[in-house]
């Protein structure tokens, strides 16, 4: 299921979404309680030393995807990463082209757990792809939204399907 169109076409928007995943060059492809996904480039930027995929930016991106799709999951109400656990199973080497996605496991009115499997692939064949990680992301939900950030929630309302 892809996501409707960003408020200004084209893909969602992760400068907007999560800024710190379009620091790194991620891409969202889509946006859906059901599943969010996108890719990166690996670049030097979310390289370390021996310019390979560093494993905290391999978390980040779990937490920020997962984090995604429990807001939308749980009626855009604000939630918060409670427990991150990854296993990196293959390197991503500077260069590579490297898919993400998240996926439930379950969806609790107070808690859900998602999934998160990143490969990587090459870009013109993307149903050929190698894991490099999973995760499982414990997602605490429907906390209170503070009047000081309400305005985070109209950026995630053109992907809401509620």
């Amino acid at each position: 299921m892809n996501s409707p169109p960003s408020p200004t076409g084209g893909r969602p928007n992760a400068e907007i979404l999560d800024p710190p995943l379009h620091t790194i060059g991620f891409e969202i492809d889509d946006l859906s309680p059901q599943k969010v996904s996108g890719h990166l480039l690996v670049t030097l930027k979310c390289c370390q030393a021996f310019k390979v995929l560093h494993g905290g930016i391999s978390a980040l991106i779990a937490e920020a995807l997962a984090s995604m799709g429990a807001h939308l999951a749980s009626g855009q109400q604000r939630v918060a990463g409670m427990q991150l656990s990854i296993n990196h199973l293959k390197s991503a080497q500077l260069g590579d082209f490297v898919v993400a996605e998240a996926t439930p496991v379950n969806v609790g009115r107070t808690i859900q757990v998602w999934e998160v499997r990143l490969s990587k692939c090459d870009p013109s064949d993307p149903e050929n792809k190698t894991l490099i990680a999973s995760s499982r992301v414990t997602i605490f939900c429907n906390l209170c939204i503070p009047e000081s950030v309400k305005d985070a929630r109209e950026k995630f309302r053109p992907y809401a399907k509620l």
